[in-house]
Order: structure tokens, then C-alpha cells, then sequence
């Protein structure tokens, strides 16, 4: 029988926080008084987080274990995640790292129940850096404003959804994801839920600062248009400043009799600012260019390697007949896998 809640919880290198994580989710499973699965995805770790996934997995039923074929990033994971959680009822997404409470799957289930299909954490307090949390309220302020929806402030990937939200985010086909904007432009009864976002409880952040960077890029560029525009009112202040220029020169040269430019610095200047600011339009328009190109190539957005559901390993291999990814149909039973590992 299916399960009513499913936790996805994307790992990447976390070995050291694995242990705590894995302490946290059991009390949370023996305490729980509705049925639940917690999914297990391994975005191509280097580290012992697959195979730590897998002894888990194959021992407890409860866990379900997801294994991509390489590092696809945190967004891809949480995509594969969702598809392959089982649940009937509803879908929590969470970090890894314990920096967002597993334990809060009640207050959020209830707000579900009250008949909201999402229920996004606020972050009310961070205990990171003081750099780290004016980026991060920089941004989120930023994107209120540049942003074609209203994309909640200070709202991370950190939720429940209903099924039906998640069947239709699973269907999303865009190559470059920002799982909180999709979150925001599905709509429904939406509501915010303010939490204090804790320390990491061990190991390092996987979040550089360029992947933070290249976050901050998924959101501005697919879900604003306010790039373009900047560029296109730069045009338009650039033809009105030469305009204003010309009749400056006209009026020095009829009226005051002297002519403008004296000097080869007003040119050079001209030209440099205006070569800039062409270069920084080009930049701009490849960003949107090269999403629809990666977007047309049509692959697939992840890759898995192996599931275990049920305490029982599948393997994915290509079907060159079908042309398509599919589980073979053997399956490794508990204790062949121990042996094995």
C-alpha cells in the first residue's frame, strides 16, 4: 500500500552528516502516525553517500533509494525525487544537511489538510554568515521586483506539496529547473509556514559560492524578462544622450562659435562605454539563447543508475530496441546485496 507522505531528500558528498540524518529520519518514522516513505537521491556522490544509501535502503522498507549516473545538480535531484516518490497524499522536499527540520512534516501536513497544496518554510532566522544572509535577502528582494510572478521572499526548496502539484511538476520539461519559481507558477492555494533555518550539523556546504551564483541565474532568467528590458532602456537613454549631445554641438558651434569635441578622450570614452554596454546586451541575450538550446536538444533531465523500493535493488540499462531507459527485470534480494557490498 502506498504511503500518505513522502520526504525527498537529495544527498551529494554527505558522508558526514549521513549517520545524524539517518538518526533523525528513524525517529521521525517511529513517531509518525500516518503511513510515510523517505526517498533517498545520490546526485553522483564521490564520497560513501551511494553506498550508504543502499545499506539503508535494503535493510528498512521505509527508505526508498534513488542513484543518478552522475552529478546532475541539486534541482535535477529534487526532480528525480519527486518523480519516483510514491506517496498518495503528499510530498515533502528537504536539504540533507538538517538545516531544515524533518521533524516540521506535522505542522506543514496539517496546513495541508486545512486545503493548501503547498506550504513553502520561510526562513525566518539563518545561522549562516553574515555575507551569506545579506546575498541571500539581497536576491530574494530583487526577484520580488524583477520577477513575472510573485515568487515568495525568503523561501527556499524547502515544502509540501499535494500529489496533484507534484504530478504536474514532474511534467515540467524545461532542461534548466528553478523548482521554486515552477513551485510559484503552478498556483493553487499557496501559504507560508516561518521557521528558524539551523546550522549544518556536519561536513560543508556543496552550495559554492558560483553555484549560488548560477541559482540566482535560473531564477532571473527564467522567470524574468527584466534583462532584456534593462538593455533595451539603455538603448533608449544612449540614442536620447547622443541626441542631446548633437544639439549641445550644434548650439557650440552657431552660438558660442567653438567646436565640439576638442580632444580625442570624449570619442575614446564614447566608444568604450557604448562597446561595453554592446557586449553586456550580447551576454545577456546568450543567456536566454543558450537556454532554449539546451532545451531543444530534447535529453533527458537525469539519468538513474539504480532504485531500491521495497528492500529490493533494480538496476536501469538502455533498451536499444526500444530506444528507451527501463529496470531490468532481475532483482537483487537483501542478502546478496550485503554480501556484495
Amino acid at each position: 500500500m502506498a504511503p500518505e507522505l513522502s520526504l525527498v531528500i537529495p544527498l551529494y558528498n554527505e558522508e558526514e552528516v549521513f549517520e545524524i540524518l539517518k538518526a533523525r529520519l528513524l525517529q521521525v518514522l517511529d513517531n509518525a502516525d500516518i503511513s510515510m516513505e523517505i526517498v533517498l537521491v545520490n546526485d553522483g556522490s564521490s564520497d560513501k553517500t551511494e553506498q550508504l544509501i543502499k545499506n539503508l535502503t535494503l535493510l528498512d522498507n521505509r527508505f526508498v533509494g534513488l542513484s543518478l549516473s552522475r552529478n546532475f545538480g541539486h534541482q535535477l535531484a529534487l526532480s528525480a525525487g519527486l518523480k519516483y516518490a510514491s506517496a498518495t497524499k503528499a510530498i515533502m522536499i528537504l536539504d540533507g544537511d538538517l538545516q531544515d527540520p524533518p521533524e516540521l512534516w506535522k505542522p506543514f501536513y496539517e496546513k495541508l489538510k486545512e486545503g493548501y497544496d503547498v506550504v513553502y518554510a520561510i526562513r525566518a532566522n539563518r545561522k549562516e554568515g553574515f555575507f551569506l544572509k545579506m546575498a541571500y535577502k539581497v536576491y530574494y528582494r530583487i526577484m520580488k521586483h524583477v520577477a513575472n510572478l510573485k515568487i515568495p521572499i525568503d523561501a527556499g526548496d524547502f515544502c509540501m506539496i499535494s500529489r496533484r502539484v507534484n504530478n504536474l511538476m514532474i511534467k515540467f520539461p524545461e532542461e534548466s529547473r528553478y523548482m521554486r519559481g515552477i513551485r510559484t507558477w503552478i498556483g493553487f492555494r499557496q501559504t507560508g509556514f516561518p521557521y528558524s533555518r539551523e546550522e549544518r550539523k556536519a561536513g560543508k556546504s556543496k552550495y559554492t559560492l558560483r553555484k549560488l551564483i548560477q541559482l540566482a541565474y535560473l531564477g532571473f532568467f527564467n522567470f524574468s524578462d527584466f534583462p532584456i528590458k534593462v538593455i533595451k532602456r539603455i538603448g533608449y537613454l544612449g540614442i536620447a544622450l547622443a541626441f542631446g549631445y548633437l544639439l549641445y554641438s550644434l548650439y557650440m558651434k552657431f552660438f558660442v562659435h567653438e567646436e565640439v569635441p576638442r580632444g580625442f578622450n570624449g570619442i575614446l570614452f564614447a566608444v568604450v562605454i557604448l562597446g561595453s554596454i554592446q557586449f553586456i546586451a550580447i551576454g545577456l541575450i546568450g543567456e536566454y539563447l543558450v537556454r532554449v538550446f539546451f532545451q531543444t536538444k530534447g535529453r533527458p533531465l537525469f539519468l538513474v543508475d539504480w532504485i531500491v523500493k521495497n528492500s529490493s535493488l533494480k538496476k536501469y540499462e538502455y533498451d536499444h530496441h526500444q530506444n528507451e531507459i527501463h529496470t531490468v527485470k532481475r532483482k537483487e534480494n537483501v542478502h546478496s546485496n550485503q554480501e556484495s557490498s
